[in-house]
């Protein structure tokens, strides 16, 4: 059997969404890479938003971490490669820490990973040591080891909220309530990093008023079992690979990037709101987004709307996620009724709308096999065309269509390719 592999651990999560994990997380990731320590940041389930900020906060890619999308199997070994390298691996929870099936409490005890509390401290005293209490006590052997608490109004204030801690739970330090940190929102949750105005700015801030805190100091050291990467044959050598990437197109899991380049394929980047020709390339990818958000420029766009014709009429592959999928359509609306003609490989029109109409995991069982992923949208779809299947949601209820034209695959369900690299590769090759 190898030999563990040792480094300092936190899994960070709160009582609910709302509390400030996601900052608290990247200004310890930004103050411990200023002490010159190499950190890597993980995050509990399939969010895209969240690891883009933690990227441009440790300097290096934030990976996902799901018992059920990824699996046990794929996080071992994610979490053994990050110990070799790291001073500090941090994996931020998502929710509360008991919210989902699996939750990140369940991940925490499965990895034996220690768990840091973020709890908002405003408009409290006491009642900040009852709920780290209660979440440390809920299921038995959670493994909570300290508490931070978050939007503290004064330095008596902190004080107060550190002496409610039990004597079991360690107080790790503070954040002031600061509007000017705060990190901007929208409908499908923070803004991308790359349009976050000042953000570096933003998480500086935040890392310098942890420097004299607790969080100053590396946490305890995790055993993580020496788990080597999975082998994965080059079913994908000598294949380019076009993947859109700009601010209409910008939900890419880095392990779907780095599971494509163990494939041996090779990847080209085009932004479709200012690239009028695709790449020279044997298959596009289109990755989900914003093109709701961008409805004018890409109707303009009409050009890369041909060259992306001719590489369908040519049978050649196109796998589009989400947002990739509706620029497929013939048009869409956005939420006050303007329409936009699009690429018109789909029939009918994608239309925006202002309540939720996708959210959960999901498998789909595609011609090829069976991946795993995840939805989370607001449109929806108007086609005579039918689904080529409809993929099931982790509690077995049907989920989102999926669509086939000769090789384009077409769905609102984000694919997490490590999930069957074997299926990745035929719908790409």
């Amino acid at each position: 059997m190898a030999p563990n592999i040792s480094c300092p651990a936190f899994l960070v999560a709160a009582p609910a969404s709302g509390q400030g994990k996601t900052t608290v997380v990247a200004a310890l990731a930004r103050l411990h890479t200023r002490l010159g320590r190499k950190v890597r940041v993980f995050k509990c389930g399939p969010d895209f938003l969240d690891p883009q900020i933690h990227a441009i906060a440790s300097g290096a890619p934030c990976q996902n971490v799901d018992l059920w999308m990824c699996s046990a199997a794929d996080i071992a070994w994610r979490l053994a490669e990050a110990a070799r390298d790291a001073d500090l691996i941090l994996v931020e929870g998502v929710m509360g820490l008991y919210d989902g099936s699996p939750s990140a409490a369940e991940l925490a005890r499965q990895l034996g990973l220690p768990i840091l509390a973020v709890i908002d401290g405003a408009s409290m005293a006491n009642s900040f040591g009852a709920i780290a209490y209660g979440l440390k006590n809920y299921q038995p052997g959670t493994p909570l080891k300290a508490a931070f608490a978050n939007r503290v109004g004064s330095a008596y204030h902190a004080e107060l909220l550190e002496k409610s801690l039990p004597a079991d739970i360690a107080w790790y330090g503070h954040l002031p309530r600061d509007a000017e940190a705060a990190m901007p929102e929208r409908h499908l949750g923070l803004l991308p990093a790359a349009e976050i105005d000042g953000l570096m700015q933003r998480i500086d801030r935040m890392a310098d008023l942890l420097a004299t805190t607790a969080a100053a100091q590396l946490p305890p050291p995790v055993e993580f079992a020496d788990v080597p990467p999975p082998a994965i044959p080059p079913l994908l050598r000598g294949k380019t690979i076009a993947v859109a990437q700009d601010a209409a197109f910008c939900f890419l899991y880095s392990a779907n990037v780095d599971c494509l380049q163990r494939l041996g394929a090779t990847l080209t980047y085009f932004s479709p709101l200012v690239d009028a020709a695709l790449p020279a390339c044997d298959a596009v990818w289109l990755p989900g987004g914003y093109p709701e958000l961008h409805g004018p420029r890409l109707m303009a766009n009409q050009s890369l709307w041909a060259e992306l014709a001719a590489h369908f009429d040519a049978g050649k592959p196109l796998l589009a996620e989400c947002g990739g999928m509706m620029a497929l359509f013939a048009s869409m609306r956005d939420v006050d009724g303007n329409e936009f003609p699009l690429a018109g490989l789909l029939p009918g029109q994608v239309v925006m709308q202002k309540r939720l109409a996708g959210l959960g995991m999901q498998e789909a069982a595609l011609p090829e096999g069976v991946l795993r992923g995840h939805a989370f949208h607001y449109s929806r779809t108007e086609t005579p065309r039918e689904p080529c299947c409809i993929t099931t949601r982790a509690d077995g209820r049907p989920g989102e269509a999926v669509y086939r034209r000769k090789r384009l695959t077409a769905s609102y369900m984000h694919l997490y390719f490590p999930s069957n690299p074997d299926v990745v590769a035929a719908l790409f090759r």
